[in-house]
């Protein structure tokens, strides 16, 4: 990263914007263009229409089609959004090369490709960050404060859920081989990485999920607000829609989650409750872009009987998305953020992987037992 004279603002981190997809063109374009502490050093996409998609942003860099044609040194980190099936391959390549890298959630597919991202890391030097908007969230803020007051944590609700919101159905977003996972890797990862940010790093002692495709088949379920063409039925995946789990800390903190990309509900909402020995605290809100949300966040705190509803800050839809950036060039010079990323990462999709597996076992075919002659 460029260096700071002593008594001047730091210079902009030159970024690399290594995909050019909805998450790039809908989140973090439009907010490093407008970002003082950002400039666009390089666009990084194999698809014909990316000089003009970069063009049509207002971006005026050097484009190149594969990340290993990016010079090292042309930027001090890269921000990496691509398809999930990409994310640890890409992130490796630029990190083994000593290129800092901002990765979107999910960081990675298993543990095998957390290990192989630590081994990228060391190699290159470079530090790997990862995407962890809804920690900045005003409203999840608040309810962090208030966790502290709650004595001693005995149980943690969590839950988004959608009326309507299935991503690019038919897409990449709904095929198991590129996305790896449905919900619970896409709205799943921010439920458990808010946990943490809540909770402090935790480590689970027994996991039990299932899932469930109810609506990922209807062309209905669709996220119309990505702007996503509706599919025929036809034109379905072999992801989850919803995901449910029930998992307990290895020191007795019990959580259950729900993640679902369509619902029989009218709203689009998330729901964290958090239940201590001193009291319960509830957030109720909706993360994320959809404009079918709870009309205002609210943090509620009862003891004794008593709920109190606590003052949220009034924020802009998508603000922690900036507040993120806003942390970045401060994360980047931390030395002791190297290691950390990856250290979640394997905790989270550990979590992810044994859901996955449980959600199957139920779901396998009980043999007949053989009758006795």
């Amino acid at each position: 990263m460029t260096g700071v004279a002593h008594g001047t603002a730091p210079a902009p981190v030159r970024v690399a914007m290594v995909g050019l997809g909805w998450a790039a063109t809908s989140i973090w374009l439009p907010r490093l263009c407008r970002h003082p502490g950002y400039t666009i050093s390089a666009v990084v996409d194999p698809s014909p229409g990316a000089a003009a998609t970069a063009t049509g942003h207002g971006v005026d860099a050097p484009l190149y089609p594969h990340v290993d044609e990016l010079p090292a040194e042309a930027a001090d980190l890269a921000v990496v959004a691509v398809p999930n099936h990409l994310h640890a391959s890409v992130a490796g390549r630029l990190l083994s090369r000593g290129v800092p890298v901002f990765l979107e959630k999910p960081v990675c597919l298993s543990g095998e490709e957390a290990r192989q991202l630590a081994a990228a890391e060391r190699q290159g030097g470079a530090v790997l960050l990862a995407g962890s908007a809804a920690r900045q969230r005003a409203d999840v803020t608040v309810l962090r404060e208030t966790v502290e007051k709650l004595g001693r944590v005995r149980h943690v609700d969590l839950e988004w859920v959608r009326a309507r919101g299935v991503p690019d159905a038919g897409g990449w977003f709904t095929s198991t081989s590129l996305a790896g996972g449905g919900a619970l890797l896409d709205l799943g990862w921010h439920l458990l990485d808010t946990l943490a940010s809540l909770l402090g790093p935790v480590h689970f002692g027994q996991i039990v999920g299932t899932v469930s495709d109810d609506f990922v088949r209807h062309g209905t379920a669709g996220a119309s607000w990505r702007g996503d063409r509706p599919v025929a039925r036809a034109a379905v995946g072999d992801v989850e829609d919803t995901a449910r789990a029930f998992l307990t800390t290895d020191d007795g903190v019990s959580v259950a989650l729900r993640a679902s990309w369509a619902s029989h509900s009218a709203t689009d909402a998330t729901r964290i409750r958090v239940d201590g020995s001193a009291g319960s605290a509830l957030l109720e809100c909706t993360f994320g872009f959809s404009p079918n949300r709870v009309a205002r966040p609210g943090v509620t705190l009862t003891t004794d009987g008593i709920t109190t509803d606590l003052p949220v800050p009034p924020e802009a839809v998508g603000a922690e998305y900036t507040r993120q950036l806003d942390v970045l060039p401060g994360l980047l010079r931390d030395p002791d953020q190297r290691g950390r990323a990856v250290e979640e990462a394997a905790r989270t999709i550990d979590a992810v992987e044994r859901i996955y597996r449980s959600a199957r076992a139920a779901q396998a075919p009980v043999p007949t037992p053989e009758r006795q002659p």
